[in-house]
């Protein structure tokens, strides 16, 4: 990384080689992922829950609630990857600070 310059990288990419090992070893981590995806997601929810009836009530957003909710939304994109047989490079099963970013 170049000093002050960030370096952002793809992680919905092509790779060729694919071991035999690892793919044995993702059902392990497909399990730990689904759990901790299961549960982040319904607290998610309850937030989003939340926040629905802030707005309503405020008309404003909690930034809290907010940021509880691009959390989920951050993992389920980091994991995807990895779930979905792109790459053998595995996640952390816990949830990561990450950031996705949309190119304009």
């Amino acid at each position: 990384m170049t000093e002050g310059i960030p370096v952002h990288n793809q992680i919905f990419t092509y790779e060729h080689d694919a071991g035999r090992v690892e793919l044995l070893i993702r059902i392990v981590y497909w399990i730990a992922i689904g759990i901790v995806a299961f549960v982040y997601g319904i607290l998610a929810t309850i937030c989003l829950i939340i926040q629905w009836f802030y707005i309503l009530i405020f008309g404003r957003r909690h930034e809290s609630l907010s940021n509880f909710a691009k959390g989920y939304l951050e993992y389920i994109v980091h994991v995807m990857p990895y779930t979905y047989l792109m790459t053998d490079k595995r996640p952390g099963i816990m949830p990561v600070p990450v950031k996705v970013f949309e190119e304009s």
